[in-house]
């Protein structure tokens, strides 16, 4: 026997109840963001306003949601700590088939996480034998409008959420080809879901070129890129990575649900 919970999903009716509603508004607050309005958060949420206070107080207390000056409430800095171990187990799961996309390819490969509003990098396997070779820290953040993870993510968004995000966050310029017009991003994304792949043209750094692909069915938004100089990523480059990110993507897909699997069993 089951309960429903927020965007369909069901948990298992002996579960501990407040457990199930902390962790449904943590995931509300994420969906808005990662900062929110009581009233926003308990229409959103489906529970009563007096429920909402009082769960959220207690998350407040414990570090896991603060209150702005604003009198919204944010995602909070505990949750940092959970994040970062689960990065790395992602990491650890997500090697071997990276690791066989990079003996492919010679080029980096990244994989990237979305967080509320952020791409959060989480992995990255570099090629032993290239001298030029491109590194993205791990545990870097920025917005996903300049990213080819960015892009591939939010391909699978309806365009009213891809427009209510660039507001949130803007569209910072981080170079002269960085897309910083709405209505010319979502233009980008209907490219990239026309042409299974996405493509950030030194958008994010001057002379690099990123091609990445969506993991479909992963248990968060995630997708894996490779990047490279532009000198080394013609469009040749990039046709035949795409098929090999894909695989990948695919491979890494099944193993986070495998796990997911047995954790839940």
């Amino acid at each position: 026997m089951v309960s429903e919970v927020k965007n369909g999903a069901s948990r298992s009716a002996g579960g501990v109840q407040s457990l199930d509603r902390a962790f449904g508004i943590l995931e509300t607050m994420a969906d808005a963001g990662g900062i929110i309005g009581l009233s926003q958060l308990a229409q959103d949420a489906d529970l009563p306003l007096a429920t909402i206070h009082r769960l959220v107080r207690t998350l407040v207390d414990l570090g896991y949601v603060r209150q702005e000056q604003s009198r919204q409430y944010s995602l909070g800095p505990r949750l940092m700590r959970l994040v970062d171990a689960s990065s790395k187990r992602i990491a650890t799961w997500a090697n071997p088939a990276m690791t066989e996309a990079v003996a492919k390819l010679g080029e980096s490969v990244n994989l990237a996480v979305l967080e509320g509003d952020e791409i959060v990098y989480v992995a990255q396997v570099q090629p032993l034998t290239n001298f030029m070779r491109m590194f993205t820290e791990v545990g870097r953040r920025t917005f996903p409008h300049a990213t080819a993870v960015g892009k591939a993510i939010l391909a699978d968004r309806p365009d009213a959420e891809v427009l209510a995000m660039l507001q949130r966050t803007g569209m910072p310029q981080h170079t002269a080809t960085t897309v910083a017009d709405p209505a010319q991003f979502l233009e980008s994304l209907a490219e990239t879901r026309k042409q299974g792949f996405a493509l950030d043209e030194g958008e994010q750094e001057i002379g690099v070129r990123c091609v990445a692909v969506a993991l479909r069915d992963a248990p968060q938004p995630m997708a894996l890129s490779m990047s490279g100089p532009l000198t080394r990523m013609g469009d040749d480059v990039v046709s035949r990575a795409a098929p090999v990110l894909r695989d990948a993507a695919e491979k890494i897909s099944a193993e986070l649900n495998r796990i997911g699997a047995l954790a839940d069993n």
